[in-house]
């Protein structure tokens, strides 16, 4: 979470220079989307990983079948 407060301070940041910075605005406007960009996808990763262990889908490894040996045919002689 302490990531997701910095990832929006530099959003924050990057919209309170755009006021000062005609020159600049429009590209610092930018960047600061790119940073509340980044915060939401590390907020949806925290809750997906909190949700997980909650349901106890925590990658839990598959069983692999071969699928040659889950056929098996009979040929009869006539």
């Amino acid at each position: 979470m302490e990531k997701v407060r910095r990832l929006r301070a530099m959003g924050s940041l990057c919209r309170q220079q755009a006021a000062y910075n005609n020159m600049n605005k429009w590209k610092l406007l930018a960047e600061a989307e790119y940073w509340d960009h980044l915060a939401d996808l590390e907020l949806s990763s925290y809750f997906q990983q909190c949700n997980a262990i909650g349901s106890n889908e925590v990658e839990r490894p598959q069983a692999i079948t071969n699928t040659n040996s889950a056929r098996r045919t009979t040929i009869s002689a006539a």
